[in-house]
C-alpha cells in the first residue's frame, strides 16, 4: 500500500480503493453483458438503420444516400397517410375503452365472488386461445362474422334479421371486434394482478361512511389499482398501432391501419418511404412509454406512502 506523508501523519492512498471498487462494478456488470449485446443486434442496431433509411431516397428501385426530408414531408402532406394514422390512433382508443369496460367487471367479479380454485380455472379459459395461432384465430373470426358465419346464423334462426347482414367484416366493425377479442385477455390478467391485492373491506367501510357502491368503486377502488389500469392500457394500445395481420384480414379496404400502408411500401420496394412513418409511429410510442412509465412511477411512490 502506497501512502503519502501530510505534515507528519501519513495518509492511505485512495486509488487502490477506486479500482477495487471498479473492479468489483465490472465484476457485477458481466452478468448482463449477453442482455446488452442482444438488445443492441437486435433492437438499437435495426432503428439505426431505420432512422439513416428514413433519411435517403429511391432511385429506380435502388436506395440511394442522398440526405432529405422529403419521406417524412411526403407522409404529412398526404391526406390519406394522416387521415389512416389518426385513425389507428382512434382505434386503439376505442379497443383499449371498450378492453377496460370489459376487462374491470370481469376482473371485479373473478376476485371478488369466486373461489381460488374457480379464479384460476377461468384463468386459464381466458388464456387458452393464446396457444393457438394467431393466424388461425383471426381466420376463426372470419368464419364467425361472415355473410354465412355462426353470427349471421343464430340472427337468422332466432328471426331477427331477414337477410344475412354485412357490417361485420371487411369492415372497421370487424376490425374493433377482433381486435378487442385479441386484446381483452391482457387487459384482464393485468387488472386481475392489480385488483386481487385490494383489500375490499375498505368499500365496505366507504359504504359504511355513506358512500354508494359505485362512489365507492371510483373513489377507493379505482386509484388503488391505476397501475393495473395504466398497465392493461399499455398492453392493449400500443401494440395496436403496429396491427398488421388483423385489418387485413377482417378489415379490407375499409379497415386498413397505419402499418398495412407502411407494408405497402415495402412491397413496392420502397424502403426509405416506408421506414418515415415507421420512426414516426416508434417516436410516438417510446413518447407514450416514457409517460407512463413515469406516472406508473409516481402511483408507485404514492401507493407504498
Amino acid at each position: 500500500m502506497t501512502a503519502q506523508v501530510v505534515g507528519e501523519a501519513p495518509v492511505a492512498s485512495p486509488a487502490p480503493n477506486r479500482i477495487a471498487r471498479r473492479a468489483r462494478s465490472v465484476g457485477r456488470a458481466w452478468p448482463f453483458l449477453p442482455l446488452a449485446v442482444v438488445l443492441v443486434v437486435l433492437f438499437f442496431l435495426p432503428i439505426a438503420t431505420m432512422v439513416v433509411y428514413s433519411f435517403w431516397t429511391t432511385v429506380d428501385f435502388k436506395i440511394v444516400a442522398d440526405w432529405t426530408l422529403d419521406n417524412y414531408a411526403r407522409f404529412f402532406e398526404n391526406e390519406t397517410y394522416v387521415r389512416t394514422f389518426l385513425k389507428t390512433l382512434l382505434m386503439a382508443a376505442l379497443v383499449t375503452a371498450a378492453g377496460l369496460a370489459t376487462a374491470f367487471p370481469f376482473a371485479y367479479f373473478l376476485v371478488r365472488y369466486t373461489s381460488r380454485r374457480w379464479q384460476r380455472v377461468i384463468l386459464v379459459a381466458t388464456i387458452v386461445p393464446f396457444w393457438t395461432s394467431y393466424l388461425l384465430r383471426v381466420y376463426a373470426w372470419q368464419a364467425i362474422l361472415g355473410e354465412k358465419g355462426i353470427l349471421n346464423g343464430v340472427l337468422l334462426s332466432l328471426g331477427l334479421i331477414e337477410q344475412p347482414l354485412r357490417i361485420f367484416l371487411y369492415n372497421n366493425v370487424g376490425v374493433f371486434l377482433v381486435l378487442l377479442y385479441v386484446y381483452f385477455p391482457f387487459a384482464a390478467l393485468a387488472i386481475y394482478a392489480s385488483m386481487e391485492r385490494f383489500d375490499f373491506d375498505l368499500l365496505r367501510a366507504a359504504q359504511d361512511l355513506g358512500a354508494r357502491p359505485d362512489q365507492a368503486i371510483r373513489r377507493v377502488l379505482v386509484p388503488s389499482i391505476r397501475p393495473g389500469l395504466i398497465t392493461a392500457c399499455v398492453f392493449v394500445f400500443i401494440p395496436i398501432l403496429g396491427e398488421y395481420l388483423t385489418p387485413n384480414l377482417v378489415g379490407g379496404t375499409e379497415g386498413v391501419l397505419i402499418s398495412n400502408l407502411i407494408v405497402n411500401f415495402f412491397r413496392a420496394a420502397q424502403i426509405p418511404a416506408g421506414t418515415a412513418p415507421a420512426i414516426l409511429i416508434a417516436a410516438f410510442v417510446t413518447v407514450l412509454l416514457v409517460i407512463f412509465r413515469r406516472y406508473l412511477r409516481i402511483e408507485d411512490v404514492v401507493t407504498r406512502g
